[in-house]
């Protein structure tokens, strides 16, 4: 009888899964249409750890978007921001920081002084910002997600899935590709002191271009990523790394393995812009636009014609007024913060390869705007993504309901197009990657 319970005991002990497997877990999406390409544990609730920060991220932008924030504002940093436990910036109480300072000290250091920051600038607290966050996290369809504070620090009661984190990071891309080129940024200097980016993947893994890390006791190493190859963008997560290494090369491996899978079904082509996706995870749609009045941020992406060759890009920044006969011959352009100031508002109508697509999208968007581009300036502007230019094909010289309702217009006729203030300063250079 004693060697029967002993023989239980060890059969039960052996089948016990390991702590590490317990908490691992992993999905890689097709950004775009929300296939799933792998999974595994996708379901299971297990602690996000600072992949938090990505809601949090996420909160921020709309309110940049409705005007609640601005880039260039100061925050107060209260006694509970300045007390919380590293990683942090060190802020002091009494102090402040910048938007713009706290969202990139959250993508590269990821201070939790600076997430708590900017959760008190969004609501009273931050356990009732972590409450919204929840909300409008299940708004998005992460079903299966609590938040609990807006950094990623261990509470019980804080919650998600790989699937609901892959749909989270679909949601950024795809609803903010104007700030989302701040996920990319290696390293950010604030006080005299430079600080890298968790997130070694940009500078290991050809196409990455974010998304986020995370780290605590209880959950292992996580982290979404997002890679884009041609017109193919995967967004993958992992739970419940060893360490950050071991990590990094399983998603190195499942982007692999999911890059290939989908060139089988869908060849890359020429880049193309940004476009929401139909629906994300399983048939899951993505139920809402971030709010009601910026719906008209990103529109269904048209084809984009394969020019012969690149043209060289112009040294110094020309603005030319627009009209249909005209775009075709504008040159690539580099604005100063200080003449996009002066331009105001702006609309992106998408980022290319090519200066020539470039061109001829703003050609196409004048031709079939009825008369809305009429007289803007437009701006040709060249940035570098792992060594090599694309160009954002930009109008100029809008108000701010000007530009919500020319993004509206263009929508309607299946543009790509998202509005720009002007205190958004979209980085010359992107996150400069290895091949993998």
């Amino acid at each position: 009888m004693l060697s029967t319970l002993m023989l239980l005991l060890a059969i039960t002990i052996v089948s016990l899964p390991t702590t590490a497997e317990a908490r691992y877990a992993a999905i890689v999406m097709d950004s775009r249409t929300g296939e799933v390409l792998y999974s595994r544990n996708a379901d299971n609730r297990l602690y996000p750890a600072s992949l938090t920060k990505i809601m949090t991220l996420y909160m921020t932008f709309e309110a940049l978007n409705r005007g609640q924030l601005r880039m260039d504002q100061k925050l107060p940093v209260s006694a509970r921001a300045a007390g919380q436990t590293p990683t942090k910036l060190g802020l002091k109480r009494g102090g402040s920081i910048t938007v713009k300072d706290a969202v990139f000290a959250l993508i590269t250091k990821s201070a939790n002084d600076a997430a708590t920051v900017l959760a008190e600038s969004m609501a009273p607290t931050e356990a009732e910002f972590a409450r919204n966050m929840t909300e409008r996290a299940k708004r998005l369809g992460m079903r299966r997600t609590s938040f609990r504070n807006a950094s990623g620090l261990p509470n019980r009661g804080q919650k998600s899935t790989a699937r609901d984190m892959a749909i989270l990071g679909a949601a950024l891309i795809h609803d903010f590709p104007q700030y989302y080129e701040f996920l990319s940024l290696e390293e950010f200097d604030y006080h005299g002191k430079s600080y890298k980016n968790h997130n070694n993947l940009l500078k290991k893994y050809q196409g990455v271009d974010g998304i986020k890390t995370g780290y605590i006791r209880a959950s292992g190493f996580n982290l979404v990523a997002s890679a884009k190859r041609g017109s193919n963008r995967l967004v993958a997560v992992v739970f419940g790394g060893r360490t950050a290494r071991s990590r990094d090369i399983h998603m190195a491996s499942l982007l692999d393995k999911g890059f290939d899978e989908i060139e089988k079904a869908h060849p890359s082509v020429v880049p193309l812009p940004f476009g929401k996706p139909v629906q994300i995870a399983l048939g899951s749609p993505h139920s809402e636009p971030a709010m009601a009045d910026t719906e008209i941020q990103v529109a269904s992406t048209a084809p984009v014609p394969l020019p012969v060759k690149i043209e060289p890009a112009a040294s110094t920044s020309h603005i030319r007024n627009v009209s249909s006969s005209t775009a075709s011959n504008i040159t690539p352009a580099s604005l100063t913060m200080d003449r996009i100031e002066k331009t105001g508002w702006a609309i992106q109508i998408g980022a290319y390869s090519l200066v020539t697509t470039a061109r001829d999208q703003i050609h196409k968007a004048a031709a079939e705007a009825r008369g809305v581009l009429d007289g803007r300036q437009v701006n040709i502007e060249k940035a570098i993504s792992d060594g090599k230019p694309f160009y954002r094909a930009q109008v100029l010289g809008f108000d701010e309901t000007e530009a919500r309702q020319a993004c509206s217009n263009l929508a309607e006729r299946r543009f790509s197009c998202f509005v720009v203030a002007p205190d958004l300063r979209l980085p010359n250079y992107i996150a400069q990657k290895s091949a993998s």
